[in-house]
């Protein structure tokens, strides 16, 4: 059967990819979408959500407003990196509304509704997961896993030397979850995990283009920001840790490598704000999350080129067109 999955998202670039994952894979029932504040402004991550299920003829995915900051920090964007995240492409949006029903409260109900079954992708900040564990106290034990993306294996960050962008937004909330007791998580760091096998060059993005569907355009547009920021930071090619999130859950058989990890976040010290402790073993601590280390990269680039060749008709016309 389809696994049920949420995915919870500040839509930007690869989270864009992420989503074509759990709308495209069969293994996937993606029964909702949960927005966070993170990479772009709130409102521009929405657009990019509905341009992604407009490009996948999906519309009808619920999409939620969860928070739009974070726990007790101020906003910080990846506008930077990313630009609007969704490769100036816009789409007519009349009729298309957020579900009234708060992203928070429906990571709950959702939860709940199949105690012991959902799994959450969480490719943003985890703001929204955080406040869930503090509203409701059978969360944790309803939701089956959390899938998320975030934080380095004792290695280096990607918005300061120590931390990754999604913990270093909301590293309270990160905190928060990894000790409330799931009974499944499993983490997709930026460092070095990303940098080794979630990272495709030039050649690679034009074998994507290749393909030629409205889906590989769709796709080659959204990260070409992305891809030209991570050339001038030296890292050659587009950086694709959030769809890895989800392609190594519908997929494991991906994954060459991974270990138990007692994981904590360092959510005091503005020198090293988001920094994710990721203890290997040694210290005496519990492991609390499943660190993955290595995947077959060449395997996930393939993968990918599968779903980008299933033919749609997205039936809002782009503006740029495609």
């Amino acid at each position: 059967m389809p696994l049920p999955l949420v995915i919870d998202t500040d839509t930007a670039q690869d989270d864009c990819v992420a989503i074509l994952v759990g709308l495209l894979d069969p293994e996937a029932d993606l029964r909702a979408i949960t927005m966070v504040a993170g990479n772009v402004g709130f409102d521009k991550q929405v657009k990019n959500a509905w341009m992604t299920l407009n490009v996948a003829d999906r519309l009808d995915v619920p999409v939620h407003l969860g928070c739009r900051r974070p726990l007790v920090r101020e906003w910080v964007s990846a506008e930077n990196v990313h630009g609007d995240g969704g490769g100036g492409l816009a789409i007519d949006e009349s009729g298309l509304a957020p579900q009234p029903e708060h992203g928070v409260d429906a990571l709950i109900r959702l939860a709940a509704e199949s105690p012991g079954e959902l799994t959450i992708v969480c490719i943003g900040p985890l703001t929204n997961i955080a406040m869930a564990i503090i509203k409701d106290p059978g969360f944790v034990t309803n939701v089956k896993s959390l899938y998320i993306m975030g934080g380095s294996n004792n290695a280096r960050g990607n918005i300061t030397a120590a931390g990754e962008f999604n913990f270093y937004v909301d590293p309270d909330a990160a905190k928060t979850v990894f000790a409330a007791g799931f009974a499944d998580i499993v983490v997709v760091p930026w460092a070095p995990l990303t940098l080794v096998d979630g990272v495709f060059s030039r050649d690679e993005i034009a074998r994507i283009a290749a393909v030629g569907t409205p889906l590989a355009r769709f796709v080659v547009r959204v990260c070409e920001a992305t891809l030209a920021f991570d050339e001038s930071v030296g890292i050659m090619g587009s950086t694709h840790p959030d769809s890895l999130t989800a392609a190594v859950l519908l997929h494991p058989e991906l994954i060459s490598a991974s270990s138990r990890y007692a994981v904590d976040v360092e959510a005091d010290s503005e020198l090293t704000r988001g920094y994710s402790a990721m203890s290997w073993g040694v210290h005496g601590l519990e492991p609390n999350a499943t660190v993955v280390e290595a995947v077959d990269r060449l395997a996930f680039l393939e993968y990918l080129i599968g779903l980008f060749g299933t033919a749609t008709t997205p039936p809002r016309p782009f503006d740029p067109a495609l």
